[in-house]
This record gives C-alpha cells, structure tokens and sequence, in this order.
C-alpha cells in the first residue's frame, strides 16, 4: 500500500507539540472516553488513536486512562452508553460518526467532544466549520462533495455502468445533498442514477428487490451498514454481477469493488491532535473542524475477476492500494 498523508495541517493552534510540553502534568490523570459506532476498540482506526496520543506523552496506566463504550449493531443504544462515560466524568469525549456524536452531545454540553463525522454541517452537529461553538470539534469527512468524483471513478473503472443503484438513507442528513451531488454529475457521465431507500444500517428492508428489478449494473453505496449487513451487501453485489463503489475501505477489504474515501486510521491519529489540545486548555468551541484534503482510492482486483473485468491501468497507477 501506498501510504499517503490526508491532512494539510495549516491551522498553527492544531501543529503537534514537543512531547515534554505535551501530556506532562504532575500527578494528572486524564481521562478519556471514546464512543464509537463504527470500529471495535481493536480496529486499526481507534488503535491509530491511541498510538497517537503515546506519541504525544499520553500513556495508559501512567497519566491516562481510556474508556471504550461500542455499539455496532443496535445504535439506539448509542445514548445510553454515552451517558455511561458523562457519569465517568471524562476530560473529553472522543466519537467516530455522526450518530455517535449526536448520543455524545445529548449526554453532555460541557464535556468537550472530539468527532469523526460524516458531515459536521449538515448533520446538524455545528453551523460553522470554522468556529465551531459549544462543546465539539474535530475531523469531518465531506462525503457529499466527494460524491460526484467517486461516479465518475466507478465510471472510469467500469466504461459500460449506465444504470447505477444509489443506496441513501433520508434519515441521514447528508444524504440528500449526496444525492443532489451524484443527480448533478450523472448526465456528463452517461449514467442514470436509481435512488434506493435503505431504511437503517442494520436494515435493507426492499432495497434488494428493488435493486433485481431495476436492471442496474452497478452499486453506488455510501450508507454505513453493520458488519453483518456488510457482508450480505457484498455477497448480493457479488451474486448479482454488480461492480460496486464505496465510501469505506472495509467493503472492499470484505470484497467490494471499489472505494474512495479519507484513511480512517489518519483521521483517528488527527483526531489524538485536537485531544492533545484541548487537554493543554483550548475551547474547543474556537478550534476549527478540519477536512480531509486527500483521499485514497482502493480497488480489489479479485472481485474485478470474478467480475469479469479489465481495470484501465491508467486508473491501477493512481490506486493507492490493490487487492490481489
């Protein structure tokens, strides 16, 4: 894999600090609790969290502890567990995805909270990415501006997709500019999107047979599903002969097609960035909320073969990582 940098860190508040500024404080124990409804605590991104904040002089079981509270399955959990870390009285709050932030932000409006979020706008979480305000900043994602580069790679990658299956979520707020994004880019691009509904992530409720019916050839996913409900969205995509773009490398890992989207794990490390910060005395309400400015294309060429596909190698030569 071709390891890429995603961040530009040109914001001076947020530039790493040498290590004998940073965690030490005498006899100070932080703590830091991190939600998540995405990532297991043992998954590369939430451990780039951790190894970043050692980077930064934070260590467990000496200045810091880390409480871990999941849910990757029945998110109307996700409150409950947040209010179970407010009552541990953390220094600060850490959560990887909207859903996440929003149970964070219901348990508290003191605590700070450091997000890993889809949209930060419109997902109603701040009304400016610049100063923030209240109690959360962070890393957020742009995956609605991003949608309109990401048909045209799976167009590029697949020259014969004419009718593409967009599965969106009207309970996710970004979804809708998404879909404005792809309806906008479709027509240059030869392709007729097909919206269809997904009712959760843990439910695809008709998706499927409206998929069957539709004659597409292609998939065009950037609604977050559970593990499980990952894998049955790879084995339809696999059974039915569809070439697939994603907005997660772990559908592609588990056999997607394709995806483009920001390094997880970069922007978990970025993230240890705004907890340093914050633990040294910034508001977070006045440290800007960062977007990625690169992203990484992966492709799986297993899943190409069995496709019966032909990549062009001009698009294998700016893959960040191909799967063999």
């Amino acid at each position: 894999m071709i390891s890429r940098r995603i961040f530009l860190v040109g914001i001076a508040s947020l530039v790493a600090t040498p290590l004998a500024a940073g965690a030490q404080q005498a006899g100070k124990l932080w703590r830091i609790g991190v939600l998540m409804s995405l990532y297991s605590p043992d998954a590369d991104p939430p451990q780039a969290l951790r190894q970043r904040l050692r980077d930064l002089g934070y260590v467990e079981g000496q200045n810091l502890v880390i409480d871990w509270r999941y849910q990757l399955d029945d998110f109307n959990r996700l409150p409950a567990l947040a209010a179970e870390l407010v009552r541990l009285k953390p220094d600060i709050i850490v959560a990887d995805a909207t859903v996440a932030v929003r149970a964070a932000m219901q348990a508290t409006a003191t605590i700070p909270i450091v997000m890993n979020s889809a949209d930060a706008v419109g997902g109603g979480l701040v009304s400016n990415l610049a100063r923030p305000g209240g109690n959360v900043t962070g890393v957020t994602r742009m995956l609605p501006e991003m949608s309109a580069k990401r048909l045209q790679l799976l167009k590029e990658a697949v020259p014969t997709v004419s009718r593409v299956a967009v599965l969106w979520s009207p309970a996710t707020p970004w979804h809708a500019a998404m879909l404005k994004e792809v309806e906008a880019a479709a027509p240059s691009l030869r392709i007729q999107p097909i919206a269809i509904t997904v009712r959760n992530r843990e439910d695809f409720g008709n998706a499927f047979a409206e998929i069957a019916s539709g004659r597409v050839d292609a998939l065009f996913v950037t609604q977050m599903m559970t593990p499980a409900a990952r894998g049955r969205l790879v084995e339809f995509a696999a059974k039915k002969r569809l070439s697939t773009m994603f907005t997660n490398r772990d559908y592609v890992m588990a056999g997607g097609l394709m995806s483009y989207a920001p390094n997880f794990s970069e922007m978990f490390r970025h993230a240890a960035q705004y907890v340093d910060k914050i633990l040294k005395g910034a508001n977070p309400a006045d440290l800007p909320i960062e977007q990625p400015t690169k992203f990484e294309l992966i492709i799986n060429l297993k899943t190409a073969k069995a496709l019966g596909l032909t990549i062009p190698q001009a698009l294998l030569l700016r893959t960040d990582q191909v799967i063999e």
